[in-house]
Order: structure tokens, then C-alpha cells, then sequence
């Protein structure tokens, strides 16, 4: 592996003006530098592109609005380095998140895929009686989400690249595949990301489709039993 190869950092936006600068800024912020950051506008209708656009040398694309797996996919396309990371615009990283997963990958070179630990963290405009409704710890776990995952540009290919067909559950669908094929992954003990709780998550935005997850699993099932027919 080369001592600094360049990271592709890919965030993709839909209507996220109240966050992304703060997001933009963890990734700019970080201790590794060989980075390229490439900002999927998912068709928003609100000021988001004005405020990605005051930021340079970042790269904005902008798609119709077809879902985060067609701006994921977007993103990658256009990507350029050797290894890929992600980032909702409206989460954080923590500074010294790709220099810490680089060294892990230095270390050991065999590895495809480095997460870490996520903390939760509630939005400052949020209702304290919407926040006693919801389930938020305040203690660190294991991040097995993208925001948490740098990932080898080959490993990546070699899986494919996000479903379109989900409204939730894009990654979960992917990192079952990738388990499938058997690479290997490397859980950091650290917090790198600080992932925000607020009115407008996906998760809450689109709760009628939490059925997704479950129909993700239901065809991982399938192709196990298909794989041992």
C-alpha cells in the first residue's frame, strides 16, 4: 500500500442546508490530507447546493432526485482514489478518523474493510419531549454503518455497488453481500463518528418503509439457501 493513497470521501445531500456545512467541515478538519471530497446533490430543493458550492476544492454533483443508493453509486462513480469512505450530511467525524483507519490498514494490509465505534448525539433544535420518546444511548458501540466504514476501491467493486431498489437499508443490504463474499473487516475500538438524532433522519422520514430491513434480510436468506441447494 502506498504511504498516503487518496481517499475518496463521498456525502451525498437532500435538503440538508441545516447540517452539511457542519459535516463538510469534520472531513475537511481531518489529520489525513490526501483526501478528495465529492458532494452528491440527490435533487434538493433548499439552499444545500449554495452552501456546498462555498466550499473548494470539494466537488459537487448534483442528480435528480433518485435516492441516497443512486447518489452513493453517483459518488463512486466519479471517485477517484484508492480506498472510499462515507459520510451523511448530517453527521460528524471525529479528527482523527481516516488517520487512525489508514494506520489499522498500514498495519495490516490484508484487511479490506475498517469501522469503528459511533456515538449518538440529539440535534440541538429537537423538543426534549420528542427526545424522551426516542431511544438514545449515550454510551459508544460498534459502527457497522458507512459512516464508519473506509473500504479498499477494489474490495468495494468486487461486491458492487448500493441497491436503488430500498428506501432504508442501503447498506445493510450491501454489507450482507460483503460478508457473503468473506471480506475481512477490522472493528477500531475508537469513536469516529457522531451520528446525529434529529426531526428529519431518514429513519423517521421514511418509517413506513421499515419493512425494507426485513425483506433485505429475507433475500440474504434466499441466496444462502440457493448457494447450499
Amino acid at each position: 500500500m502506498n504511504d498516503n493513497p487518496l481517499v475518496s470521501v463521498i456525502m451525498p445531500v437532500y435538503n440538508g442546508e441545516r447540517y452539511v456545512a457542519e459535516a463538510i467541515d469534520s472531513v475537511l478538519a481531518q489529520a489525513y490530507d490526501q483526501i478528495e471530497v465529492i458532494v452528491v446533490d440527490d435533487g434538493s430543493t433548499d439552499n444545500s447546493a449554495g452552501i456546498v458550492k462555498n466550499y473548494a476544492p470539494l466537488r459537487y454533483c448534483f442528480q435528480p432526485h433518485g435516492g441516497i443508493g443512486m447518489a452513493l453509486n453517483h459518488g463512486i462513480m466519479e471517485a477517484r482514489g484508492s480506498f472510499f469512505a462515507f459520510l451523511d450530511a448530517d453527521d460528524l467525524w471525529t479528527n482523527d478518523k481516516l488517520i487512525s483507519q489508514m494506520t489499522v490498514f498500514k498495519n495490516n494490509p490484508k484487511l479490506d474493510i475498517v469501522f469503528g465505534h459511533v456515538v449518538h448525539f440529539f440535534s440541538h433544535e429537537m423538543d426534549e419531549n420528542v427526545r424522551r420518546k426516542l431511544k438514545c444511548s449515550d454510551q459508544s458501540m460498534p459502527g457497522y454503518c458507512k459512516g464508519t466504514m473506509i473500504i479498499k476501491r477494489e474490495a468495494f467493486l468486487s461486491i458492487g455497488h448500493f441497491s436503488t431498489s430500498w428506501k432504508l437499508g442501503d447498506f445493510f443490504d450491501w454489507y450482507l453481500r460483503a460478508m457473503e463474499k468473506g471480506l475481512t473487516s477490522f472493528m477500531m475500538p475508537e469513536v469516529i463518528l457522531k451520528r446525529r438524532i434529529h426531526n428529519s433522519n431518514t429513519v423517521i422520514r421514511e418509517r413506513n418503509y421499515q419493512i425494507h430491513y426485513i425483506r433485505i434480510l429475507k433475500a440474504a436468506l434466499d441466496r444462502r439457501r440457493n448457494k447450499e441447494a
